[in-house]
């Protein structure tokens, strides 16, 4: 699961943000938002963009001097902040136009293609 997640993590270009929930649904695992953040905890996160990740609304959920440094992080990349929040309207990146297809999509075209050639196999 944590590779997974640090995976969809790593796809977040600089000036774009997630949410702990979109990084989850990415993922494949929809309501996982709290292991997104053990996943950011674990020792396969060296490297990761943790910065990029926010809480619903684009809220940062760290306390403290940790908080403050993912603001400066963001702001240093071009993120714009309304108040307390990231204005995820213009910096929210969206997982599913940049994404492969799912497994079952792949499968499912192999399948048909594989089909197409054992019936031309058969017809000749």
């Amino acid at each position: 699961m944590f590779p997974k997640i640090l995976s969809v993590i790593r796809k977040i270009p600089r000036g774009k943000v997630a949410t702990y929930g979109g990084v989850a649904r990415a993922a494949g695992f929809a309501g996982a938002a709290r292991q997104v953040v053990w996943a950011l905890r674990s020792p396969g996160a060296r490297g990761a963009a943790w910065h990029r990740v926010l809480g619903a609304g684009g809220r940062i959920r760290l306390p403290g001097p940790s908080g403050f440094e993912q603001r400066l992080r963001l702001q240093a990349e071009g993120v714009a902040f309304r108040g307390e929040r990231v204005d995820m309207k213009a910096h929210e990146w969206k997982f599913g136009k940049n994404s492969k297809p799912k497994r079952s999509t792949q499968t499912a075209r192999r399948r048909k293609l594989s089909n197409r050639v054992i019936k031309k196999t058969l017809s000749n």
